[in-house]
């Protein structure tokens, strides 16, 4: 099993500065890793792009500025978005409405009245005109495929936590409501009763887990999610759904826990160790470990797993600031195979996600 390395606190803040570097400046230069969907080309690598890979980021280096108080991590959330403001917003998707958490952060922080219509537009689509599945969970609709009658896993991390805090800020108990309900039928049908991780998507078309892929990324998300819900809702102890939700949470990384490799990584099939250890979910997990851990949601004793996630991912953050051994955007998988064939690349989400994680273990030397 590997060593815990305590870090020097200028260490960890070296390479968070290193990877938001790479993070900014990061393009897909030869094209080889575009989206193609009829004609529709999505570019999930660059930086100034208006996309979930870009709202995972944004909220990593908000988490390190509210923190540290750096300005540089302040000056590249505001740049990003006053230069897609500027450039007109996407068609609305569970994707695109990642960047949203972030800004409505900023709108708390700042009163910014700019950003103010994008907040109230993009949660009224998510509300009324996002499409559904049965029994009216949010259908992962994205750039392409429409997903029909489809939940995944990535749903509650880019859409309903944001959609949760906008709910919270402009007083919209119905958006917070929504979000409850959401997380309630989402662990209904993609949690794994036998491990307690989740599956990446279920099918009402056909009533299926597809391949019932324990998929580390897809799990990750929710290891932050839950979390994240927790603190944006306000739940207090004792409220049935906060209790409810720390359950799902504690069975997720007990199973994690025992899963995590010699490395501190995880394998892209969590559960499959002839499947590829993949460093942004293992990124993802050591941020909800650390603060369910923080917080008091889990047992003191999973912080040694969580350290030993964190030497792992920094092990993993090459000397230009990329996060090495990181796959590339996954769509739903019919078999097991097409997620340990899944390519790796650095990808900004890789950054991004360490970028999190090694915020979150600031709270370290605190």
């Amino acid at each position: 099993m590997l060593e815990v390395k305590a870090f020097e606190k200028k260490e960890v803040m070296d390479r968070i500065h290193l990877l938001m570097n790479n993070l900014t400046e990061i393009k897909d230069q030869s094209g080889e890793f575009l989206l193609h969907f009829d004609g529709l080309i999505v570019d999930d690598k660059s930086w100034n792009v208006w996309n979930w890979p870009q709202g995972v980021g944004l909220y990593g280096i908000y988490k390190y500025w509210k923190l540290t108080n750096d300005q540089k991590a302040l000056d590249i959330v505001n740049e990003w978005f006053n230069a897609r403001i500027q450039e007109g917003a996407p068609p609305k998707n569970v994707n695109t409405m990642a960047p949203l958490l972030t800004l409505a952060f900023l709108y708390e922080d700042t009163g910014n009245q700019t950003y103010l219509p994008y907040l109230e537009d993009w949660a009224e689509w998510v509300m009324y005109d996002m499409p559904r599945t049965q029994e009216d969970g949010l259908q992962h609709m994205t750039y392409g495929p429409e997903n029909k009658n489809q939940l995944w896993d990535d749903t509650l991390m880019m859409t309903v936590l944001p959609l949760a805090k906008i709910g919270k800020l402009l007083n919209k108990p119905e958006y917070l409501e929504e979000a409850k309900k959401q997380f309630l039928i989402h662990i209904k049908y993609l949690t794994d009763k036998k491990t307690g991780l989740w599956f990446h998507g279920w099918t009402f078309e056909e009533n299926h887990n597809y391949a019932e892929a324990l998929w580390a990324r897809g799990n990750c998300w929710i290891t932050i999610a839950i979390p994240e819900i927790i603190e944006i809702l306000e739940l207090e102890k004792g409220d049935f759904l906060r209790e409810f939700l720390i359950d799902t949470l504690n069975r997720q990384i007990g199973a994690l826990a025992d899963y995590q490799d010699v490395s501190g990584l995880w394998h892209t099939l969590i559960n499959d160790q002839t499947s590829y250890l993949e460093a942004s979910a293992s990124a993802g997990f050591a941020y909800g470990i650390l603060k369910s851990v923080h917080k008091r949601y889990i047992s003191q004793d999973y912080k040694e797993v969580a350290h030993r996630a964190i030497c792992g991912i920094i092990n993993e953050i090459n000397k230009v600031g990329a996060l090495q051994n990181v796959s590339v955007g996954t769509g739903m998988g019919d078999t097991l195979e097409f997620y340990k064939e899944i390519r790796k690349t650095t990808m900004p989400y890789g950054q991004s996600l360490a970028v999190l994680c090694l915020s979150e273990y600031l709270h370290t030397y605190i």
